[in-house]
């Protein structure tokens, strides 16, 4: 069994008040859940207003598996968001 978390930083300059990254992360992270059956969060930077964080961890039986599942997560971003994905960091254990 492999234990999957995903760090994704995206840059939003459309937002400007912490209410539209609320209801950014929000919409983005039920979308996320609703389709990939995942865990999500918004892990740093809850404060500022363009750089949004988010967690995601899943499970997987192995590596393949695993790294499919990453990729799919990832592609689903870009296209449901105009957040530009800066950094994505994938942890495996």
């Amino acid at each position: 069994m492999i234990v999957s978390v995903m760090t994704v930083k995206l840059y939003a300059p459309w937002i400007h008040s912490l209410k539209e990254k609320r209801m950014t992360v929000r919409s983005l992270c039920q979308k996320l859940r609703n389709k990939f059956n995942v865990s999500v969060i918004e892990s740093k930077a809850q404060d500022l207003h363009q750089t949004i964080f988010i967690s995601i961890a899943y499970l997987a039986n192995n590596a393949a598996l695993a790294d499919s599942m990453g990729d799919r997560i990832t592609r689903y971003i870009e296209t449901n968001t105009d957040a530009e994905i800066v950094e994505l960091i994938i942890e495996q254990e």
